[in-house]
């Protein structure tokens, strides 16, 4: 077995590759049901489900795929788990943060972060505190020292897990991914002082349903003014060399979004019913309007 790259969707990133990811509930039904797919990774959703350190727990246990783990030849999951923390980034509740990683979470995804303070906090937050003199100091790692579940779940020592719990790409050989979400207006226009200013950010992914709400067409997510202001981050993404991320990725709009060059693609699992779409049509019931 080795130790190589873990997380499957920096081992994406950093050959230049699109990373697949979804919205998964935080619970074990869940975690099974994504085991087998062939998702780089999943995000499991906790700012709009309720926050359970538990739950979350088990759901990292069910995610893993003994046989497919001992047919790679790696310790690396065969489908990388991070999770969305409740909090926004002006709450600076790096406590949500600490929990995840603690239990073995790869990455953590912010909420409506919308300036360099709010950044930097979330970055420091998913790191480990160093000395003035270290190459890397900044910013300054503020995650508390529990790694015990974590490098279980990683399948490291103790020490093995302190050299790869760091984040990527400041650390070349960390494994933790740090996604800021830029979900308002004012997040656009500091976010090139954010990219500027903050080192450790792995990714940025737009919040299109809140920066809709902000633009006054909620959810309207083909309106010109919504996709002027995804551009713009597009755009920024790019100067600063930080991949971006969509969240709403369907097999409507998914060759629109890769040819604009995201690359993190939530792509949502669908849901379709083909015995009773058959059924239906055998009696003549019309569809639903």
């Amino acid at each position: 077995m080795t130790t190589q790259r873990l997380n499957g969707l920096i081992r994406k990133l950093e050959s230049g590759g699109i990373a697949t990811l979804s919205f998964c509930p935080p619970t074990v039904e869940s975690a099974i049901a994504f085991s087998t797919t062939q998702y780089d990774g999943i995000m499991i959703e906790c700012e709009h489900q309720p926050w359970d350190p538990l739950t979350l727990r088990d759901a990292f246990q069910y995610l893993l795929n003994r046989r497919a783990i001992a047919a790679s030849g790696s310790i690396a999951p065969t489908v990388t788990p991070i999770v969305r923390i409740p909090a926004n980034g002006g709450e600076m509740s790096q406590w949500l943060a600490k929990q995840a990683l603690d239990l073995g979470a790869y990455g953590i995804v912010w909420p409506h972060v919308s300036t360099v303070e709010q950044a930097q906090s979330a970055v420091a937050a998913c790191r480990y505190p160093t000395k003035v003199s270290h190459p890397l100091h900044h910013p300054f790692g503020q995650r508390g020292d529990g790694p015990t579940n974590a490098a279980r779940y990683w399948g490291l020592t103790q020490q093995e897990y302190y050299k790869k719990a760091d984040v990527w790409p400041l650390n070349p050989e960390g494994e933790i991914l740090v996604i800021l979400m830029i979900e308002d207006l004012e997040g656009v226009s500091n976010l090139p002082d954010i990219l500027k200013e903050t080192p450790g950010i792995g990714a940025i992914m737009i919040g299109e349903g809140d920066l809709s709400q902000e633009l006054g067409v909620p959810r309207q997510y083909n309106h010109p003014e919504l996709l002027s202001a995804m551009a713009e981050i597009r755009a920024i993404g790019k100067e600063y060399n930080v991949p971006v991320a969509h969240p709403h990725v369907t097999s409507e709009n998914a060759e629109r979004i890769y040819n604009e060059g995201y690359r993190l693609l939530v792509c949502g699992p669908s849901r379709s019913y083909p015995a009773l779409d058959k059924v239906r049509e055998l009696a003549g019931v019309q569809p639903a309007a």
